[in-house]
């Protein structure tokens, strides 16, 4: 099983979108309590991307995307 982990998702993006500006960082921290939690310590990361090819579509679909391009990781 493959968890997600900041480099993980930084790579997976970055190679996708090849963003201006990427950062992804890992708050499973403040979650870790919650039911459901998996208590890898990666379960909950906050991104901020701007690339041209979201700028072209709604924010829905380019949460959908980036949670496609994640999927593995997301299971």
């Amino acid at each position: 099983m493959k968890y997600m982990n900041e480099s993980t998702i930084y790579k997976k993006l970055n190679d996708y979108f090849s963003p201006s500006f990427l950062k992804v960082v890992n708050e499973s921290e403040k979650h870790k309590n919650h039911a459901g939690s998996p208590g890898t310590g990666n379960s909950h990361f906050y991104i901020e991307i701007k690339s041209e090819e979201l700028t072209k579509i709604s924010r829905l679909e380019g949460q959908r995307k980036i949670f496609k391009i994640l999927e593995k990781e997301m299971k």
